[in-house]
């Protein structure tokens, strides 16, 4: 049964990634999407792909979640024009450098704590009182292995994924007596921009990170939002925990690498 189509689904870091995957996966369901990210020539390219494809409207924003005025702005633009999203998937995130604490660059930590955390609240804030106010809606939250795990050299990233879903679990009891839905999907190893980012564009070293075995793909993770946002409206998945099969912990991962 698909009860997505015709629902208006809000998602960040929309212009890569799972983000990217998530709006190509709803909107094969009949979603009508409103996506957000800072690059709006990947925004633009991507609304004409998916019109095309799909043959619904898709509403762009560039936007960067860590400016608290502007997405207070565009989310009144939004219920001014009747586009109150049903489902908000908090996607946009990011890690930054893998440093022993004590050798860690504390402008990494700054963009970290304030895209993973304070941006995800700033959205959440904005869209939540909406939700409420009809008594319907969605959030979903992508947080990480690293929420549950820390490991060696990512304690920063870690402790905003464990922030993330801190909040996930403390938003669920806040919602409860309403029909407001919170669900947390936690990846493992995905292969996405994320390594690129984390160490600050250098390509030869993400790529080693995907090696040996094979990662998620951001349609993995982008096939299980949609089926817990797919779920009847009795049924609330609250957390997920979602790894590659060579993966069983946030450190440890079997590797097959080219011998000799």
């Amino acid at each position: 049964m698909n009860r997505i189509q015709g629902r208006t689904v809000l998602i960040t870091g929309a212009s890569s990634g799972i983000g990217r995957a998530s709006a190509k996966a709803f909107a094969s369901f009949g979603a009508n999407l409103i996506l957000c990210a800072r690059r709006q020539d990947r925004l633009a390219a991507f609304k004409h792909e998916l019109e095309r494809e799909h043959g619904l409207p898709v509403r762009i924003k560039t936007l960067d979640v860590r400016d608290r005025q502007a997405v207070e702005t565009f989310v009144a633009e939004l219920e001014k024009d009747g586009a109150i999203p049903d489902v908000l998937l908090n996607n946009a995130g990011k890690a930054l450098g893998l440093h022993l604490l004590h050798e860690g660059l504390v402008e990494d930590w700054e963009e970290m704590i304030d895209t993973n955390v304070k941006g995800l609240l700033y959205v959440t804030r904005a869209v939540l009182p909406l939700m409420v106010e009809r008594n319907t809606g969605h959030v979903v939250n992508i947080g990480s292995i690293a929420g549950h795990q820390v490991y060696q050299k990512g304690a920063v990233y870690c402790a905003s994924k464990f922030g993330v879903r801190a909040l996930n679990e403390g938003m669920a009891l806040d919602l409860l007596g309403t029909n407001v839905k919170v669900t947390s999907i936690d990846p493992g190893l995905a292969e996405t921009e994320f390594s690129q980012v984390r160490f600050h564009g250098d390509t030869e070293r993400a790529r080693t990170v995907y090696q040996g075995y094979q990662p998620l793909r951001p349609e993995d993770i982008a096939e299980i939002i949609t089926f817990v946002v797919n779920t009847p409206d009795h049924v609330n998945i609250s957390d997920l925990v979602v790894l590659p099969t060579a993966q069983r912990s946030a450190h440890m991962v079997h590797k097959e690498l080219p011998q000799g």
